[in-house]
């Protein structure tokens, strides 16, 4: 399975739960740490859980598993799933805005996620 298709899977899993502001990033140029970040929130702790769970339930369908979880914990503000070059980071809205990410990475790539997310949940 490509790259590609994996993130489509994540996407729309993160998408099929509400999840707000998803963000893909090519980063394959800038670190060895992975080739995309997976970036969205949820509106609460219970929100990012189920978000997270979402995305573990699907990509499990297709027979691929986390390399590694980070942040389930009981306040859940921030959780990372590896998955190898993949990287998934699901976060509680206030903590995404003090990391900022997208700022930290914005040298990488902005993928356009127009053909993976339904119109009514754009954010």
């Amino acid at each position: 399975m490509t790259q590609q298709e994996q993130i489509k899977i994540i996407v729309k899993a993160l998408d099929s739960k509400r999840a707000e502001d998803i963000n893909v990033i090519g980063i394959r140029d800038l670190t060895i740490l992975g080739d995309y970040f997976i970036i969205a929130n949820g509106t609460s702790t219970t929100h990012t859980k189920t978000l997270a769970d979402e995305v573990e339930y699907q990509m499990s369908q297709i027979g691929i598993e986390p390399l590694h979880k980070e942040g389930r914990g009981n306040s859940s503000n921030w959780i990372v799933l590896d998955y190898e070059d993949i990287i998934v980071h699901i976060f509680y809205r206030e903590t995404r805005d003090f990391y900022q990410l997208e700022r930290l990475w914005a040298d990488g790539e902005k993928i356009d996620l127009s053909e993976y997310i339904s119109s009514e949940n754009e954010q």
